[in-house]
């Protein structure tokens, strides 16, 4: 599972020009998940991302986290993240898990961190969209698991 994670002073995510997702400050995560990826990954994942101090203190050093904030998230499910490059000129999505699997973890994702208490936004699962957002730092983070 891979989560690729920006931190935000605000981002949107419409579909079909109708807005399905806004945060102001916080995290847009999207999310990538592969054939083996497990619910315990889910969890070591979701623990991680709402306790990763990436958020600015007084001092102006990385010291508090989404919790300390009491940012929001915007989770967006991102299947290119499993993408391979490295032969020919056309992505492979092999390692991408399929859409039926995806979606079981992905919500799963979404339900875990709601019961830390944040308050998560997503787009639609499998849906085109567009994904609006102004990157602060800007810092963008990759973690796996």
């Amino acid at each position: 599972m891979k989560l690729l994670i920006q931190r935000v002073t605000h981002a949107k995510v419409e579909v079909k020009n109708q807005t399905v997702g806004v945060i102001s400050t916080g995290l847009l995560i999207f999310v990538g998940i592969t054939h083996s990826d497990t619910n315990e990954q889910v969890l070591w994942l979701a623990n991680k991302l709402i306790n990763l101090r990436v958020f600015e203190d007084e001092h102006g050093k990385l010291n508090q986290s989404l919790l300390d904030i009491s940012g929001e998230a915007l989770i967006v499910s991102q299947f290119t993240l499993y993408a391979d490059c490295n032969c020919g000129r056309r992505p492979s999505f092999i390692h991408a898990a399929t859409s039926q699997t995806a979606q079981i973890l992905y919500e799963k994702f979404i339900q875990t961190l709601k019961q830390f208490g944040i308050n998560v936004q997503t787009g639609i699962f499998g849906a085109q969209m567009q994904v609006t957002l102004c990157n602060d730092g800007p810092v963008t983070l990759m973690l796996e698991r």
